[in-house]
């Protein structure tokens, strides 16, 4: 990888995401520590401790995420799995809620940190939601398998970005054939014990309708008859940014 990517631009140069999580993790991890950037409680859930990491291996033109996402060297710091474990049961206890994860960036890089902070929570009684865009589960058939042992306190999220690799290139900077990799996330879920759901990006100001039906037809190929949480675009700071660079502003047409 000749150059760090960071945000999507006309005639920006697809990359392959397996290779940019690994470049990723470099900067993010050291040793079994990862950068976060904040914890706190959040209301999606019904309320959530959430902890805010640094870092992704997908660049959508829709992300929410500060900058963090883009200039990984430039922001957080590094905490432990057992640092990183104590903040969120604290901010679990302070708002009283029964639910931890990690957010902001791709909880599944640094998989060694993942699975320590997983273990520290297969003590309790919290639920750790593990929001993932299936790009190393997918890529990984053994990571599910690691991931299958904390099933009692474990709920997969497995966030679907486009339905063909046209529109997942377009949308994530990723080479498109890389598309596949989520859905192959789901099938490797399927062969544990592990709780998950699939949500997706099909706004239509995002997602074509043709191209979200094509995405049903592939959920349902790979197995998948459970609940779909679809998502819609919010105007964040961040997310207007990055559509704007990307010339695609869905909010100015």
């Amino acid at each position: 990888m000749k150059e760090y990517p960071r945000y999507i631009t006309p005639g920006f140069p697809p990359f392959d995401p397996v290779q940019l999580a690994k470049v990723t993790e470099e900067i993010v991890g050291q040793g079994s520590s990862r950068k976060y950037t904040a914890f706190y409680k959040v209301g999606v859930y019904g309320g959530i401790s959430t902890g805010y990491t640094v870092g992704c291996c997908l660049r959508c033109i829709f992300c929410w995420v500060e900058w963090s996402r883009d200039f990984p060297e430039s922001h957080g710091r590094f905490f432990t799995p057992k640092q990183v474990f104590q903040n969120l049961v604290f901010w679990a206890k302070k708002k009283k809620v029964p639910r931890l994860r990690i957010s902001g960036g791709e909880p599944t890089l640094c998989k060694d940190h993942l699975l320590q902070v997983l273990e520290l929570v297969n003590s309790t009684n919290y639920l750790f939601i593990l929001e993932t865009n299936g790009v190393l589960l997918g890529h990984d058939p053994d990571y599910a398998k690691r991931l299958d042992r904390f099933s009692q306190n474990l709920h997969v999220r497995v966030s679907l970005k486009a339905g063909t690799s046209e529109g997942f290139q377009r949308r994530t900077g990723a080479v498109g054939k890389f598309y596949e990799l989520p859905f192959l996330a789901i099938k490797n879920l399927k062969q544990t014990s592990l709780e998950y759901h699939v949500a997706c990006m099909s706004d239509p100001r995002v997602m074509p309708e043709k191209e979200r039906a094509l995405m049903l037809q592939k959920l349902k190929e790979v197995g998948y008859r459970g609940y779909l949480e679809e998502e819609y675009c919010d105007p964040y700071p961040t997310c207007m940014v990055r559509l704007e660079k990307a010339d695609q502003d869905i909010f100015n047409r």
